[in-house]
């Protein structure tokens, strides 16, 4: 079950909360201003991808392109507005 917890309350008792979670595997769920906005759960039951399998295909992937810096600068200044857009 979740408990929700304004996200005033979270700030002021952080620690608190990421002990309950952690020693007591309690989940709540944030809320600001009366709504839902993140839930708070053991990390451990998170489904997908843990981290460390995260980190070993980051790790695992394919070279950098060298050209790809190149590409995005070259598609940044095409994105520029003409300095005088009256001019033709």
């Amino acid at each position: 079950m979740e408990t929700p917890v304004s996200a005033t309350e979270l700030a002021r008792k952080l620690g608190d909360y990421l002990a309950r979670i952690r020693y007591r595997r309690e989940s709540f769920v944030v809320e600001r201003n009366g709504k839902a906005v993140a839930r708070m759960i053991p990390a451990d039951e998170v489904g997908g991808a843990s981290m460390a399998r995260a980190f070993s295909a980051w790790c695992g992937a394919a070279p950098a392109d060298p050209a790809f810096a190149e590409d995005l600068d070259r598609i940044a200044a095409s994105d520029r507005p003409p300095e005088d857009p009256w001019a033709s």
